[in-house]
C-alpha cells in the first residue's frame, strides 16, 4: 500500500511520514498491524473531539439518511447549514452575525481579502511577516514567507508586511489599507502570542483610518487556547473572523464571518460575488453543528488551560528552551533544529505522534484533542523526555 500511496498519490514532501492508517478512536490512531499511535497532534488542531466522536458520527448518519448535495451555496434552505450558522453567531460579538461556510480555512481568507476590497473600495492588504493564512493564490499572497512563496510569482500586489507584536510602525496603516489581515496567534512561526496590547493597538489604528481587522482563527479557534475563540483573551473584536480545521470536527469546513451589512455586498453588482459549490455542504455542517455542541457543553475550554498547565509542568529539559502558546496550540522550541527532527521521528517509533511548524524548525507541535486525558498527556509526555534523555 505505501508504494501504491507514492506511485499514485501526489506527495508534496519526500519523505512523507508514511504511517498507515487503518482505524482511529479517541486519542489514539491505530496502523496495519494494530500498533496504536497516542495523537498529540490531532490531525493539525482538527480534531479537538479526538477521533470518530461518536456523538458526531450519529449526526452525520441522521443527515445522510436525509439528503447529503441538493443545491450550490445559498440556495435552499437546509437545516444542518443554518443550525450551524446560528450556532456560531450566537456565541460571537454583535458585529459578526453573518457566516458564509465554506469548504476549506484557505477559502474563508479568500473570501474575507475579496469582501474586504468590496467594502472599502482599496486595494492595500497588510499582513505580518512569517504568518501563513493558506496555499491559493490569495492566501498565500497575504502569508508573509517568501521562501514559501518565491516560485509562485507574481502574486497579488499592494500587500505589505509589519512585524507581529511590533506597534511602532502602524502608520503604514492608511486610508488606502482595505483590511489588515493577521493570525490572533502566529501558528508556522511557532505559536507567537500577541503581547502589549499589541491586538488593541492594530485594532484602533485601523478604526481611525477605515481599514478592516481580519483575524485568522483557523488553528486558534473553537476552545484550542482556552476560549472558544482566542480573540476573546485580548479585549477586541474583528471586523472578519475566519474559522476552519476544528470546526467540521473531522471534515472539511472553513468559515468567513462579518455584519449583515457587510455580507450583502455579494448579493449585487455583480451578483453571486462570491460562490462555492460544496461549502456548507448539509452532511459536514452536522458535524460542526454537533462539534460546537459539545464543545460549549462538555466544559472542554475551562479544563484546556489545566492541561496546559499540566504539560509545561512536566516538559522541564536541558533541550527544551521554552514553551509557546496557550491551551492546547502548544510547541516545543527545542535546542536546535536536529533535535526537533529526531524527536518527532523517534516518537513516531515509540507509539507517539508529533509533528513540525511551517517556519520555526526548532519546534515540535502539541495540539492534542481537547478531550485528551490528564493520563494520556502524562504518557506522552513521558515518551517525550525519555526520547530527549537518549539523544
Amino acid at each position: 500500500m505505501i508504494s501504491k500511496f507514492k506511485k499514485f498519490q501526489a506527495q508534496i514532501v519526500p519523505n512523507p511520514l508514511s504511517l498507515k492508517v487503518v482505524r482511529a478512536k479517541g486519542s489514539y490512531i491505530y496502523d496495519d498491524k494494530n500498533r496504536k499511535y497516542l495523537d498529540f497532534v490531532a490531525g493539525v488542531s482538527v480534531c479537538n473531539l479526538g477521533h470518530s466522536n461518536k456523538e458526531i458520527n450519529n449526526a452525520i448518519f441522521k443527515q445522510l439518511k436525509k439528503y447529503s448535495h441538493v443545491m450550490v451555496y445559498g440556495e435552499f434552505v437546509q437545516e444542518s447549514s443554518v443550525k450551524l450558522c446560528e450556532l456560531l453567531v450566537n456565541n460571537l460579538p454583535n458585529n459578526l452575525n453573518s457566516v458564509y461556510l465554506t469548504n476549506s480555512g484557505t477559502e474563508a481568507v479568500e473570501a474575507a481579502l475579496k469582501i474586504s476590497k468590496r467594502i472599502t473600495g482599496r486595494s492595500k492588504i497588510i499582513s505580518a511577516i512569517n504568518s501563513y493564512h493558506g496555499s491559493t493564490h490569495g492566501a498565500l499572497s497575504v502569508s508573509g514567507f517568501e521562501k514559501r512563496k518565491s516560485a509562485y510569482r507574481p502574486l497579488l500586489s499592494n500587500i505589505h508586511y509589519i512585524n507581529y507584536n511590533d506597534a511602532d510602525n502602524l502608520e503604514i496603516i492608511d486610508n488606502n489599507t482595505a483590511c489588515v489581515i493577521l493570525e490572533t496567534i502566529q501558528g508556522g512561526a511557532g505559536f507567537i502570542l500577541p503581547e502589549n496590547n499589541f491586538l488593541k493597538k492594530i485594532k484602533s489604528r485601523c478604526e481611525k483610518v477605515g481599514a478592516l481587522l481580519i483575524l485568522d482563527e483557523l488553528q486558534s479557534g473553537l476552545g484550542r487556547t482556552g476560549k472558544l475563540f482566542a480573540f476573546e483573551h485580548y479585549g477586541i473584536s474583528p471586523d472578519i473572523l475566519l474559522l476552519g480545521k476544528a470546526l467540521g470536527g473531522g471534515f472539511p469546513i472553513g468559515a468567513m464571518i462579518t455584519k449583515k451589512s457587510f455580507m450583502n455586498q455579494f448579493q449585487k453588482n455583480p451578483i453571486l460575488g462570491h460562490i462555492t459549490t460544496f461549502g456548507g455542504h448539509p452532511v459536514i455542517a452536522s458535524a460542526g453543528h454537533k462539534t460546537l455542541s459539545i464543545i460549549l457543553k462538555k466544559k472542554l475550554i475551562d479544563n484546556t488551560i489545566n492541561k496546559e498547565c499540566l504539560i509545561k509542568d512536566l516538559l522541564v529539559h536541558p533541550y527544551i528552551k521554552d514553551i509557546r502558546g496557550k491551551g492546547l496550540m502548544l510547541a516545543i522550541i527545542l535546542k536546535n533544529q536536529k533535535i526537533a527532527n529526531e524527536l518527532v521521528l523517534k516518537a513516531l517509533k515509540k507509539g507517539l505522534i508529533l509533528f513540525w511548524l511551517l517556519y520555526e524548525k526548532k519546534a515540535v507541535r502539541i495540539t492534542p484533542p481537547l478531550t485528551i486525558s490528564n493520563l494520556e498527556i502524562k504518557k506522552g509526555c513521558k515518551i517525550i523526555l525519555h526520547i530527549l534523555n537518549s539523544i
